[in-house]
């Protein structure tokens, strides 16, 4: 009975979906040397054809990235700021909206060196960038973030080489950009190009830099007076991680 007992919570925990993120996200075989074109690691097969809003600030956001080209997220841990981002980048790319997806993340530790990290550009940028390969892997499957990593419709684009760049025909999600001086999201900002879609997004309060040098909340009450430029600010309230994150951040 006992043996049975265990089967079947097996069994309900397998078949889990979260009505935000999907199902099993974040279950990963082998935490060794991850890569996100190795065909090794085994994920779930299935995927999240569709996402909704889990509170008025969620479904403010979705709606702002659709009908704004410049677009800044900013909220606690665990909001989904970056997964409802990559959502819709997955999305305008699937209907042929735009011809690629470009994503950017500052190389910034939080708060413990990694040193000398092996490989080419894209395997040295693959553990800061491995929260935005898990939302595209949940949202597209792995074999089809392979292929487009592959053929170049997906684009790792480190925040240090951004610069001269026109991104034309792209949804262009820029992740933690507390971790950016006011300078570098300047630099970003006016990276955008026609018929494209800039996503910032991150959280002004957990910013790794030394204190005074990160340039979101700045640069964000200054662009939420500019017309067609969306500033969304999400809450508490709003995040859909396990309860004790919204009240250890309260206190925290």
């Amino acid at each position: 009975m006992a043996k049975r007992t265990r089967q079947v919570a097996s069994s309900k925990s397998e078949n889990n979906v979260h009505p935000l993120y999907g199902s099993a996200a974040g279950q990963h075989g082998n935490a060794g040397h991850w890569n996100p074109l190795n065909g090794e690691e085994q994920r779930d097969q299935s995927y999240v054809k569709k996402v909704r809003p889990m509170s008025p600030n969620q479904h403010v956001l979705l709606e702002a990235m659709q009908s704004q080209n410049l677009v800044m997220a900013l909220g606690p841990a665990g909001t989904g700021k970056t997964y409802l981002a990559i959502s819709a980048a997955v999305e305008a790319l699937e209907a042929g909206e735009v011809g690629r997806i470009v994503l950017s993340r500052p190389a910034v530790e939080a708060g413990e060196s990694l040193g000398f990290l092996p490989g080419d550009l894209q395997e040295k940028l693959a553990p800061y960038l491995r929260p935005l390969y898990d939302a595209l892997s949940d949202r597209m499957g792995g074999k089809r973030l392979r292929a487009c990593l592959a053929d170049g419709s997906i684009e790792i684009a480190p925040v240090a080489f951004m610069r001269g760049r026109t991104l034309n025909n792209a949804f262009v999600v820029i992740d933690e950009v507390q971790n950016c001086t006011y300078t570098q999201i300047k630099m970003l900002l006016t990276r955008l190009g026609w018929h494209s879609t800039m996503v910032l997004t991150g959280d002004p309060d957990q910013s790794d830099l030394l204190p005074g040098l990160s340039g979101l909340a700045d640069i964000a009450d200054r662009l939420s007076v500019v017309p067609d430029i969306s500033v969304v600010r999400l809450r508490d309230i709003d995040i859909v991680r396990h309860p004790l994150v919204a009240s250890m951040l309260t206190v925290l």
